[in-house]
């Protein structure tokens, strides 16, 4: 087990499907990593050497972003925000309802019993 940014990147998947492991990395920017570096496709996690592992580990700090514990405390703060503006969409987040305009009256009805209030 390889454990990079705190995920557990496991062995036996090929390096590009692992690095999405990672919160906050997609296929594109895993993509563009694995390019970089000149990984192939096929190359497996357990095939990575001490040093190209060190070189993923530079290229993912170079690249700037925003991951793991960092990108949830952001969106967590952004949620705060919206709630603390008493925004439309903060509010309905907070009740647990769709928030871009879903119906409400087929759909979504196990998010509506958990936060219905029995009076």
């Amino acid at each position: 087990m390889l454990y990079i940014f705190e995920t557990e990147l496991l062995n036996n998947k090929s390096i590009f499907f692992s690095l999405q492991k990672i919160y906050g990395i997609g296929q594109k920017q895993s993509f563009f990593i694995c390019k970089k570096l000149g990984f192939s496709g096929n190359l497996k996690t357990f095939e990575l050497s001490s040093d190209q592992i060190n070189k993923l580990i530079k290229c993912i700090e170079r690249s700037n972003l925003v991951i793991t514990s960092e990108l949830k405390k952001l969106q967590s703060l952004f949620l705060k925000n919206l709630v603390s503006i008493k925004l439309y969409r903060g509010l309905r987040k907070i009740q647990g309802l769709p928030v871009r305009g879903q119906r409400t009256h087929t759909n979504a009805k196990t998010t509506r019993i958990k936060t219905k209030l029995f009076f």
